[in-house]
């Protein structure tokens, strides 16, 4: 009696004095999140000092606030549907909307060749290039090294002065400062330093022009220029900037330059007009580069005709290979097929090659003279010398390269579709074509119809299939910037990419316009498609 009311411990094959499975399963639970968050922790704390010396603000208060959500979430055993929704949601945050919103900035910015640094830079090149030197200016041996790119830099001026070969500093825009520890001063020169790559006369002759804006602020107020390529001196500039009035005076002339804004730039310019330097910097410009996209001639010109073409192409490019690939997905799917995995293998070889590569090889069979589909097809078309044709041959190479990812996405689906519906539907009476059309194909549709938009959006931007093939052309002489296959991403690349330079903030700007067209079409299509969920 005793015995059966005595509760008894639950069978275990654990001995006594060892932890059971689920004990050693939660101490490596908790290695892992102790390893996870102090790597976290090390990581916001190294980065700390160098966004503190560089004031970005935002990034060191961003780093900081995601450790502390990690902390919170993981470093407790609550709020546990969280610790399953964060790492999305940071992925989501970092790698979509912080892009986008980042986009959206500077698209209102003239951001470009020619404005990508800030103002203080500008400022500081265009007085630091009127530096004149006198019978008292300090002399230097200099010796150029980067620890990038020779060709690109950045550069950095380590100088020995010339009363004291024994010493060396270290310059860039931002000051002067004693060069530390791994210089190596032969003959009062610089000729070695830890992590550096010194410059020779053929790189610094090739770097000439950027090395030429380097002027390295002194405490006094002058600055340090190059003279030559293996000497430097320090000198007073006679451009001095006046911040209060936002002005720079010439101080052996007189002359003050104030600010103006012309076109997206704006430039320190006398009172009769006259630039003191083609320089200029990164300026919020407003609404100006939406404004040039609707109402400058070469783009709104064609926008309607580009847009029609972007549509189409995108329509058939989707509709084609999805039906292709529904055939061959139909036709591999009935059992009687034999060989069905080999015919499968063979189907996705077009998927498993690169884009870029299928991309041009396609471009060279297109060729009227040696291409491979004129000497098979006893055709003598000239492909790319007409605008229809060159649309053809676009879209046949979509065809080719995208009927694959259909060919997969149908054959799942249609092997998820349960051979009961369609054997009851053969028991009715319907025919083989009957049972596809109303039992099916609505049943593949509620499964492919997402991807069928998100296609669509792919396919209206993308790029590469323009750009590899045919580059947007063919182009007419009275018409070079809008070839007969481009779409609007291919065709507002070279507008802002094109031979007037690299302008970042107008590219920006037609990138946002994009994202809200295709947005809009994506949430159509999508409404339209919600029908779809009343199939059972």
């Amino acid at each position: 009696m005793t015995d059966l009311l005595t509760p008894k411990r639950p069978a275990t094959d654990e001995k006594p004095g060892r932890f059971t499975k689920r004990g050693r399963d939660g101490l490596a639970a908790l290695g892992v999140r102790i390893i996870g968050l102090g790597l976290a922790i090390a990581v916001a704390i190294s980065v700390t000092p160098a966004l503190v010396g560089d004031s970005s603000w935002f990034f060191l208060a961003a780093i900081w606030a995601i450790v502390a959500v990690l902390v919170a979430v993981y470093a407790t055993g609550r709020a546990l549907p969280a610790k399953y929704l964060l790492p999305g949601t940071l992925m989501l945050v970092l790698f979509v909307v912080y892009p986008i919103l980042l986009t959206a900035k500077t698209s209102f910015t003239n951001y470009g060749d020619g404005t990508r640094g800030t103002k203080e830079d500008t400022i500081s090149q265009i007085t630091g290039a009127s530096v004149t030197r006198s019978e008292s200016s300090p002399q230097y041996n200099l010796t150029i090294a980067t620890d990038g790119d020779p060709a690109s830099g950045p550069f950095t001026f380590f100088l020995v002065p010339q009363d004291d070969p024994e010493s060396a500093f270290e310059g860039t825009a931002e000051g002067l400062e004693e060069a530390g520890d791994g210089v190596t001063i032969d003959n009062g020169r610089v000729s070695a330093v830890d992590g550096y790559t010194i410059l020779n006369i053929k790189q610094i002759s090739a770097a000439s022009e950027a090395l030429d804006e380097i002027a390295i602020p002194t405490e006094g107020g002058n600055f340090i220029v190059r003279d030559g390529t293996s000497e430097a001196f320090e000198g007073a500039p006679t451009l001095q900037y006046d911040e209060d009035a936002d002005t720079i005076t010439d101080t052996t002339t007189g002359t003050v330059y104030s600010v103006e804004l012309r076109g997206d730039r704006e430039f320190f310019v006398d009172e009769n007009g006259e630039r003191i330097s083609d320089q200029s910097w990164t300026a919020n410009v407003g609404t100006l580069n939406y404004k040039e996209i609707f109402t400058d001639s070469r783009i709104s010109s064609d926008f309607l005709r580009i847009f029609a073409w972007t549509f189409i192409f995108a329509t058939v490019s989707v509709v084609s290979t999805f039906l292709l690939g529904l055939l061959f997905a139909l036709t591999l799917n009935d059992p009687r097929v034999r060989g069905q995995k080999i015919y499968r293998a063979l189907l996705i070889l077009p998927y498993a090659i690169p884009g870029f590569i299928s991309l041009l090889l396609w471009s060279s069979f297109y060729n009227q003279d040696f291409g491979l589909i004129n000497e098979i097809t006893g055709l003598n078309i000239n492909w790319f010398g007409g605008a229809l044709s060159a649309k053809v041959a676009v879209l046949l190479t979509n065809l080719w390269m995208g009927f694959p990812y259909m060919f997969l996405v149908t054959t799942g689906a249609l092997q998820a579709i349960p051979e009961d519906l369609t054997e009851a539907a053969r028991i009715d009476g319907a025919s083989g074509f009957e049972g596809f059309r109303r039992i099916t194909f609505p049943l593949l549709l509620v499964t492919v119809a997402p991807l069928l938009v998100a296609t669509f959006a792919f396919n209206f931007n993308n790029f590469g299939a323009i750009y590899l093939l045919t580059g947007g052309g063919p182009f007419t002489p009275d018409n070079p910037t809008a070839g007969g296959t481009d779409i609007l991403i291919s065709y507002t690349y070279r507008l802002a990419f094109g031979a007037g330079g690299v302008q970042i903030g107008f590219a920006a700007a037609v990138s946002v316009i994009l994202f809200v067209i295709t947005g809009v079409i994506a949430a159509l299509q999508f409404r339209a498609t919600r029908s779809l969920e009343d199939v059972n």
